[in-house]
């Protein structure tokens, strides 16, 4: 059976390990192109992420709550996107490109969920050109070698890897 999607309804999906200010930027743009945007974190234990899922929930919670965005809803996952989306009623699936080597990528992932879910259509956002390089895994390497990582990520983001990597 083929749901209704609900087209002013994007998931933005992601691990969000952290959150950046790349991240924060594109939700707040999305969030004037749609009526809901759920930011879905997935929980992706095979990738060793540094927070776990409630952490990374929190602080996505409160990074966005200062941004007064009052249509984002944050909220974890660990089961497949498009079943996910179909659960949430979602029509669209949003999706951020930093550089065209994401491209490739990304354009397999929008082929497969077009496949597992065809009702669902993939938009891409591109960040703003101050953003256009920060990227989780690079804000984590430097932060994990003691760098100030404070102009990529919220300070409750910065204050949270600073504890986990002086550990």
């Amino acid at each position: 059976m083929v749901h209704q999607p609900d087209y002013s309804i994007a998931v933005y999906p992601g691990t969000f390990d952290p959150l950046t200010n790349g991240h924060t930027d594109l939700i707040a743009r999305a969030a004037k192109m749609f009526r809901k945007v759920i930011l879905a974190i997935a929980e992706s234990p095979h990738k060793k992420p540094a927070f776990d899922l409630p952490m990374r929930i929190d602080l996505a919670r409160r990074v966005l709550a200062d941004h007064e965005i009052g249509n984002v809803e944050v909220v974890g996952f660990d089961n497949l996107l498009a079943h996910f989306v179909r659960e949430r009623g979602a029509g669209v699936l949003l999706r951020g490109l930093r550089a065209v080597s994401d491209f490739e990528y990304e354009f397999q992932l929008a082929s497969m969920n077009r496949h597992l879910v065809k009702e669902v259509e993939t938009v891409f956002l591109t960040p703003a050109e101050q953003h256009s390089f920060i990227s989780s895994t690079l804000v984590k390497e430097v932060a994990r070698l003691h760098g100030d990582v404070s102009e990529f990520v919220d300070s409750r983001v910065a204050e949270a890897l600073t504890a986990h990597y002086s550990s």
